[in-house]
């Protein structure tokens, strides 16, 4: 894999030899001729919001990582996910989306889907199949993520999907906890795998970015509601999107080691009710991740035992992680996590939520950083 993301589909012998391509600016594409200008339908660019030779060259790469038909690239990974709930869903339409879902998702499910007249469901992140007694003759799409976002729950991909296309509706998958190097979704009956490469393709928290990477049949509707509305990947972020993904196979071996590390220790912690992280033995859901998953990245939670005053001592008292959301980066940052808006994957009953992002610091380093965390609770 990661000679693949080293080299990836671009042909250097196509840019007099130069290993990386070309940043295109521009918007207009000049054509020699009236026929040839009047026929730009059929010519590989006509204008820049379609896309540029950058701007296909991540598509390209995407799109073979991910095993797709093609890709469509969006300015933010908010948008990799709305761009497709707006592609395949209209009034009248009925759409079920994992409880433990990513907040904005499901602030536009709640927003946006609703005004437009779209019946929104959640479901519960572990219904596996049991999800087709919730299907109905109007269900369009069934959103899924895995794993669940703060509470990392991990769900049946194919089973969920297999019922999905029973009853005739197109599945997406939020793919940014994995990245296409640990879950290829497509592989497992998703329709569209959707992806923040604000996170790990970009990896040094300097760009925003999404993609979703569709199959043969949901790739044109997909790319027809792109155009429609407007958006593509500027080109500078493009180019650093594809120059992160030169490293972010060699990146994620390191995220993954450092994290499991960390929550092996948090594990063995008196003041820790419990680690949230799919590849310890002792998660749940950890024989469904084995099943499906070829590895883990940097994110994880851990209950910490105390109550919100508590976390804020342990999180004010840290020095080397920031307080920030995102994550992906070269940075560790931890963030409280807030599960109010949760109605069926409620996660723990007692303690406080703490989202850790492990980034790419010594592992020592950051383990004397939430000791100081861990001493400041205990007034220490």
């Amino acid at each position: 894999m990661n000679t693949q993301l080293a080299h990836g589909p671009f042909d250097p012998s196509t840019q007099h030899g130069f290993v990386n391509p070309a940043v295109v600016h521009g918007s207009t594409v000049l054509f020699p001729t009236a026929r040839e200008l009047k026929n730009r339908a059929k010519a590989p660019f006509s204008y820049a919001l379609s896309g540029t030779p950058t701007t296909k060259v991540l598509e390209d790469a995407l799109s073979e990582l991910e095993g797709a038909a093609g890709t469509i690239l969006v300015p933010s990974g908010l948008a990799a996910v709305t761009v497709p709930l707006l592609a395949f869903l209209s009034a009248g339409d009925h759409c079920l989306v994992v409880d433990s879902v990513y907040f904005p998702t499901r602030r536009f499910c709640d927003g946006t889907l609703r005004r437009m007249g779209v019946d929104v469901e959640y479901y519960d992140p572990h219904i596996g199949a049991d999800i087709a007694g919730l299907m109905r003759p109007e269900t369009k799409v069934v959103f899924l993520e895995a794993p669940g976002s703060n509470t990392f729950e991990i769900m049946d991909v194919a089973a969920v999907c297999d019922a999905a296309h029973a009853g005739g509706a197109v599945t997406m998958l939020d793919n940014t906890w994995a990245t296409p190097l640990f879950f290829r979704p497509l592989e497992h009956g998703v329709d569209l795998s959707i992806h923040a490469l604000t996170k790990y393709p970009g990896g040094h928290s300097d760009l925003m970015m999404g993609s979703v990477s569709a199959n043969a049949a949901t790739l044109a509707q997909l790319r027809d509601t792109q155009m429609q509305l407007g958006v593509n990947g500027a080109p500078d972020d493009t180019y650093l999107v594809l120059r992160g993904l030169k490293t972010m196979g060699v990146r994620l071996e390191r995220h993954q080691a450092s994290a499991l590390a960390l929550a092996q220790w948090l594990e063995g912690r008196d003041d820790v009710l419990d680690v949230l992280h799919p590849a310890l033995p002792s998660f749940p859901d950890h024989a469904l991740w084995q099943r499906q998953f070829s590895g883990a990245s940097g994110l994880f939670g851990f209950v910490l035992d105390g109550d919100a005053d508590a976390a804020e001592r342990f999180l004010d008292a840290l020095r080397v992680f920031g307080l920030g959301y995102s994550w992906g980066g070269h940075e560790s940052l931890a963030v409280p996590a807030s599960l109010g808006d949760r109605t069926i994957a409620k996660g723990p009953a007692a303690g406080s939520l703490i989202r850790l992002q492990i980034g790419l610091e010594d592992v020592v380093d950051l383990q004397a950083d939430m000791e100081a965390g861990f001493a400041a609770v205990h007034g220490r």
